[in-house]
This record gives structure tokens, C-alpha cells and sequence, in this order.
């Protein structure tokens, strides 16, 4: 990357008889910034403590923004974020209409100042986000498409949906062969939908998070029906996984974010909450006093499925209600099977289980207070810079 801009500089700062031209010694005088060597730049922009402090800075000057836009920049700040994962909470407060987004470190919740992000609260609080992918967020609200940076806080509303349909699902995700997010929607007739129902989602379309662009519509030969509230979707090596009913039947839709195809993958048992597990999509029912059934998806091309039986050491010593469901999370990036209450619990808290030394701990985020009506975790959050552009 080095290289690159230090190509970049030569080519903005150079004539073609290797002296400095007049204009370019004028650009200099109106750009004081432009002096700078680039690889200095870079080192100024990854001393500041925040990527929002970074997303101000694409107005010191044309080189800067150009510098912070770039795929290599954020490229090179998501690999240094991989390392720090964040944990990313939505928070929706008791007797006031506030909502908002914070974030903490995954390894040492009360260890650094936390990052909060005011937005508009929606009905649907919770359901409509889908889990953040490489930093960045997507929300639905009714039938409108937002993506968001919690880092920078910048939100993007995507065009409309062109359909008079009242039901709107969408799925987040990232292709990782043409470095592209990409959104994926389809309509439904009624907004609640039933198992019975023979009503099957239609209009699929693909949005690509770029400037000037626009939802595309998109072929799917296998007739679905995502469940309402319900169904959002995990994002693994480029592929989207989500639930939905075939003829009443639970089934596993796959969507390939590179070459745009969907895939049925039938299911071992009708469970609907899916989860990352070392890397592999996987089935997990609700856990209580520890004990866990996870069916993972060992090859998806021979729908080839194994199940994996865990009791969580020392539970009850960690976990006062034995009356309390927890929802499984899957893996954290570490290794550890995180573990999550089905209800609020003041203060909040999670388990982590480390798979490989037997070993569970109690993670306390008492900096999240106690006044929120209901709040969604999601693990292994990273940073980012990326400065979402217009797409009109």
C-alpha cells in the first residue's frame, strides 16, 4: 500500500520534466496538508483515537479525503481493527422514545470510553438491524433501507423499493472476491407472515453500496417465505444464510454474494436461530442450565450436517436463575461460544465459554446501566472509516 501512495504522490507533485510546475506550487500554497509525506499522513490518521475523529478529516483537503475514501486505507484500519473487536449494543430506553447504539471493548468492557450514537427509534427497535458486517450495519424501517458506520456515525438512507407490496425483508452482507457490500431484498404481500401461508416472497433485488447505484432485480428459483421479526440473516465467507418455510417446512437459504445465486439446504430439525461456529453456519436452540445442542453445517454442497452436545462447566455457579434461557451467539473470533439472556437482566451480562480450556466466565457490562426497556449485543464489532457515499 505504501508503494501505491507514494506512486500517487510522485504523479500529484511531479511534471513531466521531474521539476515542480507553477500550478502545482500554487495547489501546494492553497493545500498547506499537501507537503506532507503520505506515509506520515497515514501514520497522523491511525494515532487518532476514534475513526469518527478520521471521517472529520475528509474536509482538511482534497488529498486527505481522497486518502481516507480509498479501499486501501480502510483496508489496512479493518486489519488493524480485527484485532480489537468491539462489542456493538442497541439500547432502547424505559419512558422515553430514545434509541441508540454503543459500543465497548469485547476483551475489557470498562477499559476504554464507550461510543454512543443517537438514532431515530422505530417500532420494530430491535428486529430491524441486521448484525453488523466488517463495520457497517443495515437497518430496515417498514419499507425504507438504511446503512450505517456506528464508528463515524453516519447514517445512508438507499433508494426506494420500487413495489406496492406492503412486506419488505432485507439481508446484509459482504462480497469478499469483488470487495463490495451488497443488500439483499425481496417483498411479500402482508407484513406478518404465517407458516401456513401461501404466500411466497417475490421482486428480489441486490443493491451494491457504491455511489450511483441502484437496486437491481434479481432471479430466485426457489419459491420461500422468510418469517416476520424474526429472520436476519448470517454473513459467512460471502455467503447470507437465513430461515424460511417452503411449504410450511423450515428450510436453510443460502444466497451467494458473489455470484448472486440462491440455494436450499434442508434442515436436520426445524430450529431457526443460526449462528456463526468456528466458521460454519449452524443450528442452536435456546440453552438452559448450560446444556446446548448444535447441529453444524459441515458441507453445504452434500447438505451434510453434524451434531455437537456441550455442558457449560460451573453454570449454576455462574448463573443465579435456573429458570433463565439463554440464546446462543455462536463463536467470537477467539474461540470462545458466547451465551446471552433470552430476557433483559439488570445488570447485563453474557457468558463466555472457552471451548478449549473447558472454562466459562461472566462478562459484566454495567456500563450500559440499568434504565433500557430492551437491548441486542452483537460480538466481534470492528471500526471502521469507511465514509458511506451519496448513491443519488
Amino acid at each position: 500500500m505504501r508503494s501505491a501512495m507514494k506512486r500517487v504522490r510522485k504523479e500529484e507533485t511531479i511534471g513531466n520534466n521531474g521539476q515542480y510546475s507553477k500550478k502545482q506550487d500554487e495547489s501546494h500554497k492553497k493545500d498547506p496538508f499537501s507537503i506532507l509525506p503520505l506515509d506520515l499522513i497515514v501514520e497522523i490518521l491511525f494515532k487518532l483515537p476514534a475513526a469518527k475523529s478520521i471521517a472529520r478529516l475528509v474536509f482538511v483537503s482534497k488529498l486527505w479525503s481522497s486518502i481516507i475514501r480509498g479501499k486501501d486505507f480502510t483496508k489496512l484500519y479493518l486489519t488493524r481493527s480485527f484485532t480489537r473487536p468491539r462489542l456493538l449494543f442497541v439500547v432502547f430506553l424505559n419512558y422515553i422514545p430514545t434509541q441508540f447504539l454503543q459500543s465497548f471493548s469485547q476483551e475489557d468492557p470498562s477499559s476504554d470510553p464507550h461510543h454512543r450514537v443517537n438514532i431515530s427509534p422505530h417500532r420494530c427497535h430491535l428486529w430491524s438491524f441486521s448484525p453488523p458486517v466488517r463495520g457497517l450495519i443495515c437497518r430496515q424501517n417498514d419499507t425504507t433501507v438504511i446503512i450505517g458506520n456506528p464508528s463515524t456515525g453516519q447514517f445512508l438512507t438507499l433508494p426506494r423499493v420500487k413495489s406496492r407490496r406492503r412486506g419488505l425483508f432485507s439481508f446484509f452482507g459482504y462480497d469478499p472476491v469483488n470487495d463490495e457490500y451488497k443488500v439483499l431484498c425481496m417483498t411479500v404481500l402482508q407484513v406478518r407472515q404465517r407458516r401456513e401461508s401461501r404466500v411466497v416472497a417475490e421482486e428480489h433485488q441486490v443493491f451494491t453500496l457504491g455511489a450511483k447505484q441502484k437496486w437491481r432485480r434479481i432471479e430466485c428459483n426457489h419459491d420461500h417465505l422468510p418469517p416476520s421479526f424474526t429472520t436476519k440473516g448470517v454473513c459467512i465467507n460471502g455467503v447470507v444464510y437465513y430461515y424460511a418455510w417452503i411449504k410450511s417446512e423450515g428450510s436453510l437459504i443460502s444466497f451467494d454474494l458473489i455470484s448472486e445465486e440462491f440455494n436450499v439446504i434442508k434442515l436436520p430439525e426445524d430450529i431457526r436461530c443460526l449462528v456463526n461456529y468456528n466458521g460454519k453456519i449452524a443450528l442452536a436452540s435456546h440453552s438452559k442450565l448450560g446444556k446446548l445442542d448444535l447441529w453444524v453445517l459441515e458441507d453445504a454442497s452434500k447438505q451434510e450436517w453434524s451434531k455437537v452436545s456441550l455442558l457449560v462447566p460451573s453454570w449454576t455457579d455462574l448463573v443465579v436463575d435456573e429458570n433463565l434461557y439463554f440464546k446462543v451467539r455462536g463463536t467470537l473470533s477467539t474461540g470462545e461460544l458466547i451465551f446471552t439472556p433470552t430476557r433483559p437482566v439488570r445488570p447485563f451480562y453474557f457468558i463466555s465459554f472457552d471451548l478449549k480450556e473447558n472454562s466459562a466466565k461472566k462478562v459484566v457490562v454495567e456500563e450500559i446501566g440499568d434504565n433500557f426497556a430492551s437491548l441486542e449485543i452483537y460480538f466481534d464489532h470492528v471500526e471502521s472509516p469507511m465514509v458511506l457515499s451519496n448513491v443519488s
